[in-house]
């Protein structure tokens, strides 16, 4: 393992787990965070033994989002320099945490606390959400002069629909777990002491016992390449990839398995 400073990495075959490590400052994010973090994200994905991620957070909070000093110094540059800090064009997607999109594992958010700003956008750009029973959500970016940041003006309304996702925006409400369960921004809510970590974990310990970790890499990148397809384009693609899995010895073992009515045993990725 590397060594870490904000976060915390561990490995239980066949989970791994990032928890954000800044409880004083409600895991706030600083640029070294946000380094550490992609780090974390790349160590886990290399692992072999790692068939799906749960990122969290210490303590009461999942994600305050971006340090408050570090969003005075962000401000303070982009209005001595204007335009300075945008992104230029290159092959590399812009916003906090869009790799998570392109991870080929499963990473599930387990929201211990309170998401707000950058921690909201973390927990949307996870592949599923739990929360704690006392986790809230709030966007924040217009109490700050901000507008709906790092692509959430994409991916929020994909997840909740575009009423639902204007007024998360308009208002920086914050939402509970319930809430946010009721609208489709989280997945699953746990029992009233329930350890969202562990529930997170079971999660993905039970999905690790039938996932093609390929088949489910490829279906990831199908499924977010194709929110903004027509169906023409999705369901051609969609083809192509198809018939490339049917070929492979996943395909094969996923028959076997179901004849010889046992677990299937594929091939992880590291």
């Amino acid at each position: 393992m590397a060594d870490y400073t904000d976060i915390e990495v561990e490995i239980e075959d066949p989970v791994g787990v990032l928890r954000i490590n800044r409880p004083e400052k409600l895991n706030a994010f600083t640029y070294h965070t946000l380094a550490e973090i992609q780090r974390g994200v790349d160590e886990l994905v290399a692992d072999r033994r790692v068939v799906g991620i749960v990122i969290t957070g210490t303590g009461r909070a999942f994600s305050a989002g971006l340090d408050s000093q570090a969003l005075v110094d962000v401000t303070a540059a982009e209005a001595s320099q204007p335009g300075s800090r945008s992104a230029a064009p290159g092959p590399q997607i812009p916003g906090l945490f869009t790799n998570l999109l392109a991870v080929p594992k499963p990473v599930v958010a387990a929201v211990n606390g309170v998401a707000a700003g950058g921690g909201f956008v973390l927990a949307a750009k996870c592949d599923v959400r739990i929360a704690a029973a006392g986790a809230s959500f709030t966007t924040v970016f217009m109490k700050r002069g901000l507008i709906g940041e790092h692509g959430m003006t994409w991916l929020l309304p994909r997840l909740v629909g575009p009423g639902r996702a204007m007024d998360l925006m308009m208002t920086s409400k914050r939402i509970d777990a319930a809430e946010a369960q009721r609208i489709g921004l989280v997945e699953y809510v746990c029992e009233e002491g329930e350890d969202v970590v562990e529930r997170a974990k079971a999660y993905i310990r039970d999905i690790s016992g039938s996932i093609a970790p390929l088949a489910f890499a490829e279906t990831k990148s199908l499924m977010y390449a194709h929110m903004g397809a027509d169906y023409e384009r999705a369901f051609r693609e969609a083809d192509v990839v198809q018939w490339k899995a049917v070929g492979r010895p996943d395909a094969t073992e996923g028959a076997r398995s179901l004849i010889e009515k046992r677990a299937p045993n594929f091939e992880r990725l590291g």
